[in-house]
């Protein structure tokens, strides 16, 4: 048996996280092997000194990361890196253990939703408004799932009248729909210079013109959205404020109000998608609560909750409302009752806030990993999010250090796919913490990232 004894001196933070970072910790630097058998949790705690109920919930909490496996009648065991856990392993929703190192996905930590999402299904399949779930709704038979959305605007500081809410299949959904009702052929819609993706394409698709406002360390500059509108007559402005993809960065509450005053002086509808925003904590105000009569804000559930859910909710100006739900007839008539039943109460019953700190928390762990690793690495980066931008040294271009991450196993997104003009893309990659279920693994594709980061490119083919 391996006698595996955490040092915890100068640690913070709770005991059992403690022990769990220690033991990631030991476990990448060889100290703790493939396969080695630990104490069982009440003899670790008598050793440490501590409660047997902490060293329980840290052995839970690394079986949860993929670092252990129990073994029934056995005893408790490092995991070996790639291994695929057997059907049904401390029932949490694994992604895949083998293969490239995904760090190209924008998604939350799996398994927190998971057991709470199971309790919703069973307590759904034994209501007896069941089979109204299954049919076509009217707008009186989603009051209540309105009214859910509410809750949830309020917690993202967002005010929202009965009738200022649409409710879509997903944030991508909403985006879709907000574009479809505000502009039309030939208008000019403004973004970011490194902007979701989607957005370009249905721009592209709606014969839409765009021009970009640009952005400085601080996110985006009042001054040139003023130049913009005074210039060129936008119709739209897409933005996100808070977390913003790729680059991570969280617009300040002066320059919100600016955009905010900018958009009502000229007329611009500003489609504010806080999709991250629940993420992180102290956040500045929504945009839209400093012009409501002039944005479009979209959130979702499905960087806290669970993106299979495929909820979303738009909080819009009364005069945009009958626009936005013709383009939800039109695109899938309507959102999935079953799944606005399943968002409303989870919703309800505060379980989404409680995931969403869990979210938070577990984004937090991984940043503070991430920047253990990368700390010679020229990257920006925000506690609670889920995602890194990481700028390239100067004999790098982002699309070869993109494929020779991937013939070293490790997948991640070049800027490239960000930009709004390829001709002015940053040799620059976007990496996220979360995909990965295994913090091994992701520790093995951050340590990749690294050695190739100091390489020059000639030298990059060389096996690290």
């Amino acid at each position: 048996m391996a006698i595996w004894i955490p040092n915890l001196k100068g640690r913070r933070g709770p005991k059992y996280l403690q022990i769990v970072d220690v033991m990631a910790e030991d476990i990448a630097s060889g100290r703790l092997l493939p396969n080695a058998r630990l104490l069982p949790h009440r003899e670790l705690a008598y050793q440490l000194g501590i409660s047997a109920n902490t060293t329980s919930r840290a052995y839970a909490e690394a079986t949860r990361r993929a670092l252990l496996r129990g073994e029934v009648g056995r005893g408790t065991f490092v995991r070996v890196p790639g291994a695929v856990p057997e059907n049904g392993e401390h029932g949490t929703l694994l992604r895949q253990e083998n293969g490239p190192v995904d760090l190209s996905r924008n998604l939350p930590l799996p398994g927190f939703s998971e057991p709470h999402i199971r309790r919703i299904l069973k307590e759904i399949a034994a209501d007896t408004r069941l089979p109204s779930l299954l049919d076509y709704q009217t707008d009186k038979d989603l009051d209540h799932h309105n009214d859910a959305a509410r809750v949830w605007f309020s917690n993202c500081g967002i005010d929202a009248a009965a009738d200022q809410v649409v409710m879509t299949m997903g944030g991508q959904h909403g985006i879709l729909c907000s574009l479809m009702s505000v502009l039309n052929s030939g208008d000019l819609l403004l973004t970011e210079p490194l902007t979701y993706t989607p957005v370009r394409a249905i721009a592209e698709r709606q014969r839409l013109n765009t021009a970009v406002v640009q952005m400085d360390d601080d996110g985006v500059i009042p001054e040139a959205f003023e130049e913009l509108c005074s210039r060129a007559k936008p119709k739209a402005f897409y933005l996100t404020p808070t977390l913003q993809a790729p680059t991570t960065v969280t617009l300040p509450t002066q320059r919100r109000k600016a955009i905010a005053d900018l958009a009502q002086r000229y007329n611009v509808i500003l489609i504010e998608d806080d999709v991250f925003g629940p993420l992180k904590e102290g956040r500045p105000p929504p945009i839209a609560s400093f012009a409501p009569d002039h944005t479009i804000y979209v959130t979702s559930l499905s960087k806290t909750v669970a993106p299979g859910l495929r909820v979303g909710f738009l909080r819009a100006p009364d005069r945009l409302v009958p626009a936005l739900r013709h383009a939800i007839n039109l695109s899938v008539w309507m959102p999935p009752p079953m799944t606005l039943e399943v968002a409303a109460r989870v919703i309800n019953d505060g379980t989404a806030f409680k995931l969403a700190k869990k979210q938070r928390d577990a984004a937090a762990h991984r940043q503070t990993l991430a920047r253990t690793i990368l700390k010679e690495v020229d990257f920006t980066s925000d506690h609670h999010g889920l995602h890194m931008w990481i700028r390239l040294p100067a004999d790098w271009r982002a699309d070869t250090f993109r494929a020779q991450c991937a013939r070293h196993g490790v997948l991640v997104s070049e800027g490239r796919s960000f930009a709004a003009s390829s001709a002015t893309a940053p040799e620059a990659v976007r990496i996220c913490l979360s995909h990965e279920v295994s913090e091994l693994r992701l520790m093995k594709g951050l340590q990749v990232l690294a050695n190739l980061h100091h390489q020059a490119p000639s030298s990059s083919a060389m096996e690290i």
